[in-house]
């Protein structure tokens, strides 16, 4: 019984990392051929800044238009605009 549910879970764990590269593979192609789409989020940053009483400061740094690619992934070194679109505030730590 144990070793037929090892079998089943090994497969399953496959199954995933073989359909997880294989999205990752399309995105990338997608992502080339349509000539490695750009756009911009405008974010908010802090800054972290641990104080001595063991406590957390938050500096407050502005805005900024930060470089994002229209994909699934992250791409050509930039985050994807959904997940950015999603986390509008970053924090930086120290």
């Amino acid at each position: 019984m144990l070793k037929v549910l090892g079998q089943w879970v090994l497969r399953v764990m496959v199954g995933l990392m073989g359909t997880t590269v294989a999205l990752y593979v399309i995105d990338w192609a997608a992502y080339k051929l349509t000539g490695s789409p750009q756009s911009t989020v405008t974010v908010s940053r802090t800054m972290e800044v641990p104080l001595n009483n063991k406590q957390q400061e938050f500096d407050y740094l502005g805005t900024s238009d930060v470089p994002c690619s229209i994909s699934l992934f992250p791409q050509g070194g930039n985050d994807p605009c959904w997940y950015l679109r999603r986390h509008p505030t970053q924090t930086q730590k120290v």
